[in-house]
């Protein structure tokens, strides 16, 4: 795997990462418009779940381009790529098990929300995040979930209703394992480390 970090450090690869990632957020945002339009002010910011994701991880890559590391806003990036990233896969493939199809827009969802778990892990070892960071992002994510799941706030896939109090359950899970990996790759003791 260390072929592949002299590339994700490559000034042109962030630039081509930045845009692509930018594109993706503005995408994800537009996605939500109409939930957003119906969204109490109170709730805004946690609905949006995987383009603001993606915006932590656009606000990493602009500090990557000005050498620069800002860990608390990369704890939330890798922590939330990885768990709406493979939230969105999970739940685009129980739509498929429940209504028995999955068309372009679905499979675009899948291979887009899978490469942002790949790549908030793959930049891992550029990250210089501590055990607070972590703590301040559990709490965030953590609150991010009550929000969803306790005001319903989650993102709407009217087919799966009926199975809110699961996805809630596997979601809760999916948070303590997201926190998990990114303790394991980016805050443990002896962590492969790179610079920028």
């Amino acid at each position: 795997m260390k072929w592949i970090y002299p590339i994700l450090g490559n000034r042109q690869f962030l630039w081509l990462l930045l845009v692509i990632n930018i594109l993706g957020t503005v995408y994800g945002y537009y996605w939500y418009g109409w939930q957003l339009a119906e969204t109490p002010g109170k709730f805004l910011l946690f609905v949006p779940d995987s383009p603001t994701a993606s915006l932590f991880f656009v606000i990493v890559l602009i500090a990557f381009l000005l050498g620069k590391n800002w860990p608390l806003i990369e704890a939330l990036a890798v922590v939330t790529l990885f768990k709406y990233g493979v939230w969105a896969v999970v739940m685009n493939f129980l739509v498929y098990f429940v209504g028995g199809e999955l068309n372009f827009t679905a499979w675009m969802l899948i291979f887009s929300h899978a490469g942002m778990a790949v790549q908030g892990l793959l930049y891992a070892p550029f990250y210089r995040i501590k055990a607070w960071h972590l703590v301040i992002t559990g709490i965030w994510t953590l609150h991010n979930d009550v929000i969803d799941y306790v005001f319903f706030m989650l993102p709407r896939y009217s087919m799966l209703d009926q199975f809110i109090p699961e996805i809630g359950y596997f979601t809760f899970w999916l948070s303590v394992f997201s926190l998990l990996i990114a303790y394991w790759v980016g805050v443990r003791k002896n962590h492969y480390e790179l610079k920028i």
